[in-house]
C-alpha cells in the first residue's frame, strides 16, 4: 500500500534516514543523510527533477510505501514515468528498487542529496548529520 506524502510533509519531522559512506576530500566522511519534509503550500508536494541533460524543475511527486524490504520511494515524472528507489541502511542510502540499474547518490551541502539513476535526476531535501568539520 503506497501513499502520498503530500499531505504529511506540512509537518515537520524526518522522511527517511540515509546513512551514506563517503570518501575523499570533498565529501564528509561517514555522513548520515536524513531527507527531510519540507512545509508546503501547494496540494501535491514537488522534488526537482530532470530526465537526461533537461534542466531540473520541481515537477516530480513522490509517495513512499513500506515494503518487505524496507521503506521504498516512488518518483513520479509528469508524463506518467517513475522510478523506485529503496532507502537501504547500510551505507549506501538509496538503490533501485529493482536493481536494474545502480543509484548514484551525490551529498549537495548541507540540505540536499542529488540521485542520479540511468539518464534521471533528482533532487531530495535532506539534513547531512555527521558531516566532517573543515579543518
Amino acid at each position: 500500500m503506497s501513499t502520498r506524502i503530500s499531505k504529511p510533509l506540512q509537518c515537520l519531522g524526518v522522511l527517511l534516514s540515509l546513512p551514506l559512506a563517503a570518501c575523499g576530500r570533498e565529501q564528509p566522511a561517514d555522513t548520515t543523510v536524513a531527507a527531510q519534509r519540507q512545509a508546503t503550500p501547494a496540494d501535491e508536494a514537488r522534488i526537482a527533477c530532470a530526465r537526461g541533460n533537461a534542466a531540473l524543475a520541481a515537477s516530480c511527486t513522490i509517495e513512499q510505501a513500506q515494503g518487505r524490504d524496507g521503506l521504498i520511494l516512488t518518483v513520479r515524472h509528469p508524463d506518467g514515468g517513475f522510478r523506485r528507489l529503496l532507502v537501504t541502511q547500510d551505507g549506501r542510502g538509496v538503490i533501485a528498487a529493482d536493481g536494474a540499474e545502480v543509484a548514484r547518490v551525490s551529498v549537495l551541502g548541507a540540505d540536499g542529496i542529488e540521485v542520479a539513476l540511468g539518464g534521471d535526476r533528482y533532487r531530495l531535501p535532506a539534513t547531512i548529520k555527521g558531516a566532517a568539520k573543515p579543518s
